[in-house]
């Protein structure tokens, strides 16, 4: 990619004022996509720039160019300008990932694979591990609201917990007049 432009004064006072990612400086690429890899199932460039696309969206979307352009100035571990293109490929491969541990999530929630205890510790790992990141980033959540958040997140799990017990435990129609054969569900 060639070199940005040179930069506006409000572009340099955005990039001076973004704050996040600060508690990484100096630490490499490589470190930090370690650790994620270790705790979720998103890269360094993956997670950086899903950031940065919240915090940088307009009503017509996220300023990819603007990012891309700019990432090693607000990310201190990315060493690389990307394209706009690379940059909505990274956004999007988060967006995919997130969407697939959370359906393998509930998979394993609704097929009885975990109590409903089990389920709340996984939900408090979790939830200290995205704790954690949101503290790497600099992102602060008001303590009420964030205890209010985990109290509605394992209100939910555990009626979750509840009915997929109950749909578990009813037998299928044809399975009553044993005129079908069909394997168990998982338990």
């Amino acid at each position: 990619m060639p070199a940005p432009p040179p930069l506006t004064p409000e572009q340099r006072e955005r990039i001076g004022k973004y704050r996040k990612f600060k508690k990484v400086d100096g630490a490499t690429y490589h470190r930090v996509n370690g650790f994620l890899r270790k705790h979720t199932y998103v890269t360094a460039r993956e997670w950086a720039i899903a950031r940065l696309c919240a915090d940088f969206s307009t009503r017509s979307g996220a300023e990819m160019t603007f990012i891309g352009q700019h990432l090693p100035d607000l990310v201190p571990f990315m060493t690389d300008t990307y394209t706009p293109q690379a940059v909505n490929q990274a956004r999007n491969s988060f967006k995919r990932k997130v969407r697939k541990a959370g359906a393998t999530f509930f998979y394993g929630a609704l097929c009885g694979f975990f109590t409903a205890e089990e389920l709340d510790d996984i939900l408090f790992e979790s939830s200290e591990v995205a704790r954690f990141l949101l503290e790497v980033e600099g992102t602060t959540i008001d303590i009420d609201d964030e205890l209010d958040i985990e109290d509605r997140i394992a209100e939910v799990m555990r009626s979750v917990a509840e009915a997929a017990s109950m749909i578990r435990s009813q037998k299928p129609e044809a399975e009553n007049d044993g005129d079908d054969e069909r394997e168990e569900p998982c338990e």
